[in-house]
């Protein structure tokens, strides 16, 4: 393995990827700004996210909110309706508080140092290293999966980038590459790279710049490179869904608890240990919110569905209920249920699961 010294050890690397950068680069709307918030704004939608998702939503918040004041100021619900669709919903919660942070602690602007962003809640090193040097020309050095794997390969480092002891590792050496006199564009460059040229599966090798100095391409390591250990397996989980409908109305509830889709809104939940729900059980589950079968409605039998997220599996089937008689109030006060027509439905934040399920022909 080769040694890790200053950054004059490897002067090849920083001028090969600010060569580079230039001819290759994706024209993208964060790239042509300098304000803190709307940097924060893109690095936040882009954790766990290709661009080509990111995007629109992207453009969608900068142009709803275009001051952190006024994404402070907005209901939490419409936030969370912006954010529907992108997962890991935990990031538009932290977003919304780091936004009322800054508004109230800060005075609306952004604090102007690595060291300084640190302290809001939600940025850790990697967000605040990107905002330090893209928008104050910081000299700190961006560390996410796509530098990792850059500087695995060209200088053969086999430390697992899953372990957070490796951290250290990779950012001690980051942080000897990156010039002072164009930090910005090297982490923009070194993050490109990894995007577009040294990538995951198939990097172009053939075309690299930097093909002549890679440890991983001159040992025959380039698939080997970086080691991550693998994730633990992701377990299943079965979610019975009691879509209760009176009129033109169906119940839906606010998820409060620690758990997935926290903040975004669904059905009457029964969770098992197997996939099926006797009709018994449902009977008693309905029974046991206060409510009355309309036994004069004919219901469309269960639907199923799947969805899959980075840790779990939800299998999920929805069981279509109509109501003699609204639910009691304190059914509602007890599950925190509360009745909706369509369109005030439309407006609420949901997971995708849910959505598709209301997106359904006919419903």
């Amino acid at each position: 393995m080769t040694s890790h010294s200053s950054a004059l050890a490897h002067p090849f690397f920083a001028s090969a990827l600010l060569n580079w950068y230039p001819r290759h680069r994706r024209d993208l709307p964060w790239r042509h700004t300098r304000d803190p918030y709307a940097i924060w704004l893109s690095e936040v939608i882009l954790q766990q996210t290709r661009v080509k998702q990111g995007l629109p939503y992207y453009l969608d918040f900068v142009t709803t909110y275009p001051t952190v004041q006024q994404l402070a100021a907005a209901p939490e619900d419409e936030v969370m309706r912006h954010w529907q669709g992108l997962g890991y919903y935990s990031r538009a919660r932290n977003m919304h508080h780091t936004a009322k942070q800054v508004t109230s602690e800060f005075g609306g602007q952004f604090p102007g140092s690595y060291a300084g962003l640190l302290q809001l809640k939600g940025v850790g090193q990697y967000t605040a290293a990107a905002i330090a040097s893209f928008a104050y020309d910081e000299q700190v050095a961006v560390l996410d999966g796509n530098v990792y794997r850059v500087l695995a390969r060209v200088f053969g480092i086999s430390a697992d980038i899953a372990a957070p002891a490796s951290r250290k590792v990779f950012q001690q050496l980051a942080d000897t590459l990156i010039p002072a006199a164009s930090p910005a564009e090297f982490n923009q460059a070194i993050m490109e790279f990894g995007a577009i040229q040294c990538t995951p599966v198939k990097p172009d090798c053939l075309f690299c710049p930097l093909q002549g100095q890679c440890f991983a391409f001159q040992h025959g390591m380039v698939q080997e490179l970086p080691v991550k250990s693998k994730a633990k397996a992701a377990r299943t989980r079965y979610f019975h869904y009691m879509v209760l409908r009176y009129d033109d109305t169906i119940y839906l509830r606010k998820r409060t608890d620690k758990d997935i889709w926290q903040g975004l809104y669904d059905f009457a939940l029964t969770e098992t240990d197997s996939p099926d729900l006797p009709p018994t059980d449902l009977l008693d589950a309905v029974e046991a919110l206060g409510g009355k079968l309309d036994t004069s409605s004919v219901s469309e039998p269960a639907y199923a569905a799947r969805h899959v997220l980075s840790h779990q599996k939800v299998e999920a089937r929805f069981h279509p209920v109509w109501l003699e008689a609204p639910l009691p109030v304190s059914a509602l006060t007890a599950t925190g249920l509360a009745a909706f027509t369509s369109p005030e439905i439309e407006q609420l934040p949901k997971a995708v699961l849910i959505s598709n399920y209301l997106g359904r022909p006919g419903f």
